[in-house]
This record gives structure tokens, sequence and C-alpha cells, in this order.
């Protein structure tokens, strides 16, 4: 953890190709996405809140406007009894009571006119007709509940704007009975009495029910319930709402109660009164909210399958990088010609795994005119090795023979030139061709039973030798510096009988060599050495390019690299010490039987 943290703070860390790819999608991604909430908010769910509040203030303009024609209705109305002279001249014949037979017929007439001004439609609860004193004369109905006189509203009627103005009113009765109210004149200006239409509830409320989902309250000038949808039921109140009437030029707006409600108004200029529709935010900002949550889901799902895919495309782009780089690390000396993976639809790839086999064809010649120098050389060292084996080899035996002379060992003596004879010609015949295992076993048989005279019983000697062995074939001489090394180093601080055996064993394609002796072994950390000195050996020529050929310097480096410049690496070696039981060492190389020469 700590490694990573100082890792982190000194800026060392690198970031895979893919990570770098996918944070680069993923930040452009997040940018396209965010330009995409900018747009859905100014360009979708700001005019769509603006076309909801809009169609809420236009409900109440529209409500307003229905009332507005029903008040010009009963003006229509006003004014066909108005155009009959006969109502001046029923006014104006004196002041009849209703109890005598004058004031009787004029109430009957008057009710008459109105029945003509009527028709056969009534959207009205009743008309009153009144004198200039405000006193009622007839009525077209005769409801009980008819105010008797309008003498309250006489007083008041100089304070009323549409009064002075267009010579009507509307004029609040009681709490429940609502008025239009005109004066009787002539052209002249002349006033004969008063006109009072009592406008039905039922027609206010159906103006106020034509606005679906939502509340709506009529208010007059004094904020008093005119009408409403759905009607209040008995004991019920109007909410009271702070409408900001100053605030707008038009008289109409929107705004946000304190309950969360918008509260739409339209104050009518014909009128005075106001509309007020009322309807739960979530109502308002439903569609708002449905086209939010909506691009809130799609982004989301966006942004999930953005992120899957984004990754596994990155992956699956750079995945025949990541195999082209495996196989990079994977090549070496012995596999120069493996063949990449190639399977990809992005043609830089694939250009890069052109350019990269050409690369590999050219390193392989070039390594190939390598070997065939080096093939020179080495077939030149051996040869030299070889020859400055004989004179030391001949030297040794020339000497156990001339003693044997002297001794009158004749048979031993004839045995011995045999034997060397043999070895001279296998030393000396085409040293830098291969021999099979069979000649390498003999060789060494010669060079055992030789040496075995100078030790007499000492030594003990036992080889594999089978015509079988044919099949398989070696360099010249790698055997021989095995046993050579068992009688010169493992000997030395042993008491004799000392024991060599060389074993062959080939199974499943392969074949193996084992050479044991029951000497004192290989010093603790002297195998580690000669496994390292080998495993460092560039492809089998460490030794031969870093050492002299002198016979002194021929070891088991040397000789296991020689068999590596023919097997390659179809050869494993071996050295280990016997157990605390058996004293001694072995000597293990096996190789694969298929030809693969240099």
């Amino acid at each position: 953890m700590a490694t990573i943290y100082d890792k982190l703070r000194k800026g060392r860390v690198q970031a895979s190709l893919q990570t770098k790819f996918f944070l680069t999608f993923m930040l452009l991604l997040l940018f396209v996405l965010g330009c995409f909430l900018v747009y859905v908010n100014y360009m979708v769910i700001r005019p769509l809140k603006e076309k909801t509040e809009d169609e809420m203030k236009l409900a109440a303009v529209n409500v307003s406007d229905q009332l507005n024609l029903y008040i010009n209705n009963q003006n229509q109305l006003s004014q066909r009894i108005l155009s009959n002279k006969e109502v001046f001249t029923l006014l104006s014949a004196g002041d009849y009571s209703q109890l005598t037979l004058e004031g009787l017929t004029r109430s009957r007439r008057l009710k008459e006119l109105m029945f003509q001004a009527l028709g056969p439609s009534l959207n009205i609860e009743d008309m009153i007709i009144y004198d200039l004193k405000g006193d009622g004369i007839a009525s077209y109905i005769g409801y009980a509940s008819n105010p008797a006189s309008l003498r309250p509203f006489l007083a008041e009627s100089g304070k009323l704007a549409t009064w002075n103005a267009s010579g009507y009113a509307l004029y609040r009765q009681g709490a429940d009975t609502i008025s239009f109210v005109r004066a009787i004149m002539n052209q002249n200006g002349q006033v004969f009495g008063y006109l009072a239409v009592r406008l039905d509830p039922r027609y206010l409320n159906r103006a106020a029910g034509g606005v679906s989902g939502g509340k709506v309250y009529i208010m007059d000038q004094e904020q008093r319930l005119v009408a409403s949808s759905p009607v209040l039921t008995e004991g019920e109140k109007a909410p009271a709402f702070a409408v900001p009437y100053s605030k707008s030029a038009s008289g109409s707006g929107i705004y946000l109660s304190s309950s969360e409600d918008y509260v739409a108004y339209h104050q009518s200029a014909e009128t005075g009164w106001t509309t007020v529709v009322v309807n739960p935010r979530n109502v308002v900002l439903g569609p708002v909210n449905s086209v939010k949550y909506i691009s809130i889901l799609l982004i989301t799902a966006l942004i999930l399958f953005s992120f899957i895919f984004i990754y596994f495309s990155t992956k699956n782009l750079l995945l025949p990088i990541r195999k082209l780089r495996s196989q990079i690390l994977r090549i070496n000396y012995s596999n120069l010609n493996m063949k990449t993976d190639a399977r990809t639809h992005n043609n830089e790839l694939i250009q890069l795994n052109d350019a990269f086999q050409e690369l590999l064809e050219r390193l392989q010649e070039s390594i190939e005119r390598e070997k065939l120098a080096l093939h020179e050389e080495v077939k030149s060292r051996n040869s030299a090795l070889q020859a400055q084996i004989a004179p030391h080899f001949i030297h040794n035996v020339l000497y156990l023979i001339s003693i044997a002379a002297q001794e009158g060992k004749n048979n031993v003596v004839t045995e011995m030139c045999k034997h060397l004879s043999d070895s001279l010609r296998y030393i000396v015949s085409s040293p830098y061709q291969h021999v099979t295992l069979t000649e390498e076993l003999k060789h060494t048989q010669h060079y055992l039973s030789l040496i075995q005279h100078n030790f007499e019983d000492d030594l003990e000697w036992e080889i594999d030798a089978d015509e079988g062995f044919d099949g398989i074939e070696l360099p010249r001489l790698v055997l021989q510096p095995f046993v050579e090394n068992c009688i010169e180093h493992a000997f030395r601080n042993t008491d004799p009988p000392w024991r060599i055996q060389v074993r062959v064993k080939v199974y499943n394609g392969l074949w193996a060599i084992e050479i044991r002796d029951n000497g004192e072994g290989f010093a603790p950390g002297r195998i580690r050495d000669i496994l390292d000195h080998i495993q460092e050996s560039d492809s089998g020529v460490y030794e031969l390019q870093h050492h002299t050929s002198g016979i002194g310097n021929m070891g088991i480096v040397n000789t296991v690299n020689r068999l590596k410049l023919m097997y390659r690496n179809r050869l494993f070696f071996n050295i280990y010490n016997h157990s605390d039981e058996e004293k001694g060492a072995t000597v293990q190389i096996i190789a694969s039987m298929s030809k693969d020469f240099y």
C-alpha cells in the first residue's frame, strides 16, 4: 500500500492504454450528456413549464370572458326593454300604489313587456323594475327574496366606475344575490326608474366549471366569492388569495402560493371580478416532471449502455495489441518463426502485425547468417579441441603401454594398442561431423579400458551398449569429458573401489543418458554455479566464445553448450548429488529424438 502511495505521490503510476481510452470516452460522453441536459432544460422543460403556466392563465381568462359574455347578455336584455318607449310612459304616468287599479295595471303591463323581452329562454332568476326612489314596481317572477328597495345601492352608486361610465353596475344584495342594475333612461338622458336583473348562480358556477383539473373561484372587488367550481358546500369558505393585482398592468398573472399551489388570476375590466384558477403544483408540473424523469431515465440508461459499450469496445480494440505484446515477450531464439494472431478488423493493427512479421523474418534471416558464421567457428574450435585431446591422451596411454611391456604383459600391450588405435581413429576422423550414440559409447569404452590399466581393480565401470542407439546423433566427444571429470575429481578423496555407470534410456521420442559415480560429489554451491553458467550461455556458445580451447578448460559447461548448439531448446541437463545413504553424483542429459540440426 505504501509503495502505491509513493508512486501516486511521485506521479510514476502509468494507466493502461485501455484505461486511458475508457476515461477519454467517458469524459467526452459526460460532456455530451451535460450539453444534452442543458438543452433539454432550456429548450424543452422551461418552455413546457411556461406553456403550462400560460394555459392556466388562459383558463382564467376564458372563465372571465364567459362571465363577461353572460353579463353582456343581461345588458342586451335590458336594452330590449329600454328600447320600448311604453316603459317610459308607464313609469312617468305617476306614483301609483300597488293596491290601486292604476298601479296593478301598470305592474301587469310591465310584466308583459318583460316577458316579451325575455322570450322563451330564461337564464336569470328574476327581473325587477324600480321607480326613481328605488321602490319596487313590478317583478317578472316575484320571488319573496327580491329586494323591496334599491335605495342602499343608489346611495353607493356614485362610487362605482361602471355606473358612472355606462349607467349599469353589478350589485350584491345579501350574501347570495347578485343583480345587474341599469338606469331606465331615454335618449335625452332623462331617468324614469331602474331595472335590476337577478343573476342565476347556476350559470355563474357553470362558467366557473369550464376548467378541468383545478379549482376555480370568482371573486368580486371586495374579495367576496361570486361563484366556484366545485361548488362550496354549506359552511365551507373560499380560501383567501393574496392576489397581487397592482403588480400586473393587465390584471392577470400566476404565482406559487404558500401551500405549494399554482394560482392563476385574471381581473375583468368590464365587471371588476377576478377569476382565480388553483392547481396543485404536481398537477401543473406533471408534464414537466414526466419529461424530466424520462430524460433522466434515458440519460441513465444511455450512460450505463455507453459505459458497457465503451468498456468492451476499448477492450476489443486493444486486445490485438495485447496479444501482439504477449507474443513479442514470448519470442526467443527458438521460435522466431512463430505466427501472431492477426484476426482483427482494424486496418492499423493489421498493418502493425504485418510490419512485426516482416521484422521477425528479417531478424530470422540475420540470425541464420550469424549462426552459419558461428557454426563454422565452432567446427574449427571443435577440431582444434579434438586435435589437442589426442597428444594429451596418447601421452598417458603410451606411458601405460611402456610399463606393461616392461612387465612382460604382452596380451595387455596388445589389447591396449587395439583400444588406442580405435580411439585415435575416432578422434581424428571427420571431427566436425556428428556421430551416433553407439559410436560415442564405444569410444567411451575404449577410453575406460585404457584408463583401467592404470587403476587396475580399483576402478569398476559399466556402459549400456546397444545397436538400437544408432538413430541418436551427438557431437563428437561429449561423454568422455564427464567420465574424465569423475576420474580426475570425483575419486580424489574417496576410497576404492571406484564405480562409473553410463546408462542410456529411450522412451516416448526422448533419449536420456545418466553418468553416475560413487565419488565425493560436487561441493556445495558448485552445482548451482554450473547450472547458472549454462543458463546464461548464449544459445550454447558462451563457453566457446569466452574460454580458450585447451583440454583443461573443456569442462561441463563447454560440453553442454556443444549439445545445445545441436539440439537448441530440445535439451535438458541436470546435475545432482546422491542422498546421504549413497555417495557420488549423477549427470543427466535428456533430449528429443527429432532431428533439428543447426
